[in-house]
């Protein structure tokens, strides 16, 4: 176990606006996966803005094709933006590369470190010094030890704002996108001193598995999900398929 995470020490607690991670009470993360416009973020967030706690969306969107969308960047911070005060809520977004960290905190309120990205360490160490709250999502081959190392990275620039994402990892069947290691995540929540939610949509690839493990994590005592919600899925520029509408997503949820 690594120095700064170990069992004993005080358990940290991340605020994200108003928002706290860590205080009891989960807090629930939606949004669609890439930003794609303002009428779309709107569409997919009004619906459902009394039952969530935090927006989420891809500005930049580092995609296993470099023909799939890579995201609107810039403009799509700027809708972000946009968004986050017409409903007055926090949002979070990923960032894929060191250079552009202080170009995604200019906007955002935290910072997402993605699965590909869990163990560039260049990247972890500028959104440490970044002073912003950062969400770091395990790799989708990467053991617990490495995944409490890279959280590691962020904690020792002087920057304990950590929650650790639980979304899934790679498995030999292809029945689910990924296996949500719901039992890593506790030990994570038990082990460590850092917040720990869990990513049903990436974790299962299958709409009708994503209430349930909501479900779970909250029963197990985790601190909150992140979820991707679209208002029209099916002409999603990315992960249509595992994509609540806003209908479906409050459905899920009560």
């Amino acid at each position: 176990m690594t120095d700064m995470l170990f069992k004993d020490s005080e358990k940290i607690k991340v605020k994200v606006g108003t928002v706290v991670f860590g205080e009891g009470a989960p807090v629930m993360i939606a949004g669609p996966c890439a930003v794609e416009s303002i009428e779309q973020l709107r569409a997919s967030i009004e619906p459902i803005k009394d039952k969530i706690d935090i927006i989420r969306g891809g500005a930049f969107k580092p995609r296993t094709s470099p023909y799939s969308f890579q995201g609107l960047k810039e403009e799509g911070l700027k809708i972000l933006k946009k968004a986050s005060e017409e409903f007055s809520l926090p949002f979070v977004t990923e960032v894929v590369t060191a250079e552009d960290v202080l170009l995604v905190a200019k906007y955002a309120d935290m910072l997402q470190i993605g699965a590909r990205n869990m163990q560039n360490f260049a990247l972890l160490t500028a959104a440490g010094k970044s002073g912003k709250p950062v969400l770091l999502k395990r790799g989708i081959s990467a053991t617990l030890d490495e995944w409490f190392h890279a959280a590691e990275y962020v904690l020792k620039e002087g920057n304990q704002n950590v929650v650790l994402c639980e979304r899934g990892i790679r498995s030999f069947d292809t029945t689910t996108r990924n296996v949500l290691d719901l039992a890593g995540a506790v030990f994570a929540k038990q082990n460590t001193c850092l917040p720990v939610i869990t990513d049903p949509s990436h974790g299962t690839g299958v709409k009708s598995l994503i209430g349930p493990m909501i479900k779970a994590s909250n029963a197990c005592g985790l601190d909150g999900v992140i979820v991707e919600v679209h208002a029209d899925p099916g002409n999603a520029v990315s992960d249509g398929a595992q994509s609540f509408t806003p209908e479906e997503f409050l459905k899920a949820i009560n």
